[in-house]
């Protein structure tokens, strides 16, 4: 009986409590509250994929910022990495470009490849051979123009002697032409003569 009259006073006095009925229902813990939005992410920038050179990427190592083949040997131009490496080795290109200024190293590289492919061309003379071969086409190339510049001068002589000639023909032809011609003034005809007999008769 007692059990029954207190749950009875503590039912009476939560219906006559003036919060009961603003309050928010209680939310047990197992029930799930809907997750808060996710902040807003930042607008992702381009990622630059920086490639490495031609040297580094032959020889399978990093290309640091500051690589010293890296302006000469670009990656778009692998075949002259590949020439110069088989004929001098990559740490000599290094140590020739190390000690050279920077103005001098486009240059020393541009030889380094020449030299290189013609040592793969002719493995016995490389450079040496294709440089005495144009200097032997310039030798040929300088007989041929002074062959041309002799027969220039011959031709121009054979032309002034035959002006030459032109003008004393005509030089010896205008006095003949002279005396063909016949002076008639000295001649009188008829009447002149005989004009010129009326005073002696008269």
């Amino acid at each position: 009986m007692e059990n029954n009259e207190k749950c009875a006073q503590f039912s009476s006095s939560l219906s006559q409590s003036p919060s009961s009925s603003s309050s928010p229902p209680f939310l047990s813990p197992n029930s799930q509250s809907p997750p808060p939005p996710p902040p807003a992410s930042p607008t992702p920038h381009p990622t630059v994929v920086l490639s490495p050179c031609a040297a580094c990427k032959i020889l399978r190592r990093r290309c640091v910022e500051k690589c010293v083949l890296a302006p000469y040997f670009p990656p778009t131009e692998p075949y002259k990495f590949t020439i110069a490496h088989r004929v001098f080795g990559a740490s000599n290109i290094i140590k020739s470009l190390q000690e050279l200024p920077e103005s001098q190293r486009a240059d020393a590289v541009s030889s380094m490849v020449y030299e290189a492919s013609a040592r793969i061309r002719d493995p016995v003379y490389g450079c040496a051979g294709a440089i005495c071969q144009l200097q032997k086409q310039a030798s040929e190339l300088q007989a041929q123009l002074a062959k041309a510049q002799a027969e220039i001068v011959t031709m121009q002589c054979q032309q002034a002697n035959l002006v030459a000639i032109i003008l004393e023909m005509s030089q010896s032809k205008q006095p003949n032409n002279i005396s063909q011609q016949i002076d008639t003034t000295c001649f009188l005809d008829d009447n002149t003569l005989a004009s010129a007999w009326e005073p002696l008769w008269t």
